[in-house]
């Protein structure tokens, strides 16, 4: 990790990335806060529905800026949604009324989703090695998953002393410094798409998705992560309210733990990949996922603190890793010049699902209880999880040996040889300008 801090670009936009974050966190609080003084026994509500708002934001802003990625700085993407996301904030305390915040939330979340998929297309390009990649995607995890622990108790601190409404003051700094950091960082323009139509453009990471074999597997997997976390993120409360009948002040103990677990899974993935090949170290994930489901079932028929734990951090550590292998296949599945589209792709396509596990698990659970919603998400996991197996069977490779018709651009053939009907060679296949759809083995 010490060498990969000795990348300056890197060091910077890591540095830019942790304070959103933090930034981001304090804002949650806020929100929080902002909405029971609006609305009061309709907080929740309100909450509920800001939440579906980012995910809708998250799924249908990013293929768009994935599309224009190639056309403008990154650097620049980034600052612009930095001050989007500053100003926004800034206005959150000014607002009186419901439907002003679910404005001000459209636009804080379509910025945040033109951020995040940006800097993940950024990283492969200032990044090299693929074992340090594998570090810098960790640390990104970590730092998520530290988010999610460090912000509640940053400002619950900070509430000791100021009001709620200098919460999203402190968010703003965030946002500023962020800007600052990635504006000192030289961040590399995305490689030129071949593609010149916007439409082709926009389609390009789904079409990499839909004609690789193993990331038609990744998008399986992502409701796998979906179906498992949302347990996490939507029942704390309820479960150590309700099941474990505990105080509020336990909630933060046990979102912690899942956090804990996914920092686990960023820290030994590396070296786990060391050893292992990607689609190995992800049934490994999958397998830990329906462990952590068959759990949470328990859970509902046997209360425990110490089986919570156990479960919540078993999903902190499936979800780390599979993410993280995760962002591994997606660099070493995809041309240069369609990096940018293929993030923003998978940043879609992975909060589609939780955009349906979310409310699936809220309403399922209000309505018939921990077990049904549960059971009903252990049966996605596992279909998920067998699907994705089923799209990635063991004998696939990615490098193949082919054929190429007469009439391919010769240049792409040096390697090659003629048998008499076609050129045949081998080599790691990315599906792009020579190779379309997943070429058949020779």
């Amino acid at each position: 990790m010490r060498g990969l801090l000795g990348n300056r670009t890197y060091r910077r936009l890591f540095a830019a990335q942790v304070i959103a974050l933090v930034g981001t966190g304090l804002a949650t609080v806020a929100l929080g806060l902002l909405a029971y003084d609006i609305a009061g026994a309709r907080a929740g509500e309100v909450l509920g529905t800001a939440l579906a708002i980012k995910m809708v934001a998250y799924v249908c802003v990013s293929p768009l800026v994935g599309a224009g990625l190639d056309r403008v700085p990154r650097g620049v993407v980034m600052v612009g949604a930095d001050a989007i996301r500053l100003g926004v904030v800034l206005l959150l305390p000014w607002v009186d009324a419901v439907w002003q915040v679910y404005v001000l939330i459209a636009v804080l979340q379509a910025a945040s989703a033109t951020f995040t998929p940006t800097f993940q297309s950024v990283l492969p390009d200032v990044i090299e090695d693929e074992d340090d990649y594998t570090k810098a995607v960790s640390a990104s995890q970590v730092a998520v998953s530290a988010e999610n622990i460090a912000s509640p108790a940053i400002a619950a601190g900070l509430l000791l002393v100021i009001d709620f409404n200098f919460l999203f003051v402190g968010t703003a700094v965030g946002f500023l410094v962020s800007a600052l950091f990635v504006s000192a960082a030289v961040v590399p323009r995305a490689r030129r798409s071949s593609r010149i139509r916007f439409a082709e453009r926009l389609l390009a990471g789904l079409r990499v998705f839909a004609a690789t074999p193993r990331l038609r597997a990744v998008m399986a997997l992502n409701m796998v992560v979906a179906g498992s976390g949302s347990i996490t993120v939507v029942s704390t409360v309820n479960v150590v309210r309700d099941l474990l009948d505990a105080p509020e002040s336990q909630v933060p103990l046990l979102l912690a733990v899942a956090g804990l677990g996914t920092v686990t899974a960023a820290f030994g993935t590396p070296p786990l990949l060391r050893r292992l090949q990607e689609r190995r170290a992800l049934r490994v994930g999958t397998t830990t996922a329906l462990v952590a489901m068959l759990g949470a079932l328990l859970l509902s028929a046997v209360p425990s603190w110490p089986l919570a734990i156990c479960v919540w951090l078993l999903i902190g550590f499936a979800g780390g890793l599979i993410m993280v292998t995760i962002n591994r296949i997606l660099r070493a599945s995809s041309a240069t010049s369609d990096r940018p589209a293929l993030f923003a792709a998978q940043f879609s396509l992975s909060h589609s699902g939780w955009l349906i596990t979310y409310p699936l698990t809220g309403w399922v659970g209000a309505t018939a209880g921990f077990t049904a919603a549960w059971t009903l998400l252990a049966g996605m996991v596992l279909t998920a999880g067998f699907i994705a197996a089923r799209l990635w069977p063991a004998g696939l490779t990615v490098t193949v040996r082919h054929r190429h018709g007469a009439g391919t651009d010769h240049e792409h053939l040096d390697d090659a040889t003629w048998d008499g009907a076609a050129w045949v060679h081998t080599h790691r296949v990315v599906i792009d300008g020579h190779h379309t759809r997943w070429p058949q083995p020779a």
